[in-house]
């Protein structure tokens, strides 16, 4: 499943640069994930590394509006990175 970042997000923009896939941003008032590009840096790393560099516990959670299992987040990430390859 995707990320989302709730309403605790601090801005301190610690996860932007931290996304491989160039899947957050900031948004109207928090940054925001595009679930179209969000992986949670499978093909990537072990654990979502906006996760792991987020000072505040909980801010960065699952989307539960985008529920998606192991296989369909490493198709994303094959698509994102390798269908120009083909």
């Amino acid at each position: 499943m995707a990320l989302l970042i709730t309403k605790k997000c601090i801005n301190c923009d610690m996860c932007e640069p931290e996304c491989p896939n160039e899947a957050i941003s900031m948004g109207d008032s928090i940054y925001q994930i595009n679930t179209d590009r969000c992986t949670e840096c499978v093909g990537h790393y072990e654990t979502p590394t906006c996760q792991k560099v987020c000072p505040i516990p909980n801010t960065i959670i699952s989307d539960p509006a985008h529920q998606e299992n192991e296989e369909q987040l490493w198709d994303k990430f094959v698509q994102l990175h390798h269908a120009h390859k083909l």
